[in-house]
């Protein structure tokens, strides 16, 4: 395991984008899928959702982690998993990934013209030196405004395959750049991982790249 005085970040995510993002903080990180159960009851709230779930997947990733043999000493060193989850929610309906072309013009189509609310959640499970330590989980609310969109460019726009694993179907980060007229909130949330609150959330616990 990467290790930097001691300690060492997993980001529980394959994402490229929360890679480039934690990475941000210039602390060494190890990337580690999870494979976490996102399946969760339809009566919860959105803020709940993305907070559970992103607990669920760091405490995935540390489960197989832990299986493999971590390769530290958890008498002189610590590690925290980092866990994230995005929801794009619009008229109270939660937008998860579509699920083929036609999910997503129905998301895109929602979303046009009007604004929308995304919610991140992040948790921090901490190990070694830190175990003593509970776990951190927070989240991040944005608001999103979309420019009107014809239903060519929803098309168009869907045919870049973009759009089909992000929430909401589309990503701030990439040609769904072209379609935002306003962001109210965290840009860096919007696009999969708070990295404020991250730094925050850390630095109760002494780690931070300066």
């Amino acid at each position: 395991m990467v290790q930097h005085n001691g300690l060492a970040l997993v980001l529980a995510s394959s994402s490229p984008r929360r890679q480039e993002l934690i990475g941000l903080l210039q602390l060494p990180v190890i990337v580690r899928a999870s494979h976490a159960d996102e399946s969760v009851p339809e009566d919860w709230e959105p803020a709940k959702i993305v907070e559970e779930l992103s607990l669920r997947k760091a405490r995935a990733t540390e489960e197989s982690l832990a299986a493999d043999g971590m390769g530290v000493d958890p008498a002189s060193e610590s590690w925290v998993v980092v866990g994230s989850d995005t929801i794009v929610v619009v008229d109270g309906k939660v937008l998860g990934k579509p699920v083929d072309e036609e999910d997503a013009f129905r998301m895109l189509s929602s979303l046009q013209g009007r604004r929308h609310e995304v919610y991140t959640g992040v948790a921090c499970l901490p190990g070694g030196g830190l175990k003593d330590n509970p776990p951190a989980v927070s989240h991040t609310v944005s608001q999103v405004t979309f420019s009107p969109m014809t239903e060519e460019e929803i098309w168009s726009y869907i045919r870049t395959g973009e759009p089909m694993d992000k929430a909401g179907a589309y990503g701030v980060q990439g040609m769904g750049a072209l379609f935002i007229e306003k962001i109210a909130g965290d840009f860096f949330s919007v696009m999969g991982l708070p990295v404020n609150r991250l730094y925050q959330m850390l630095g109760k616990w002494g780690i931070s790249p300066f």
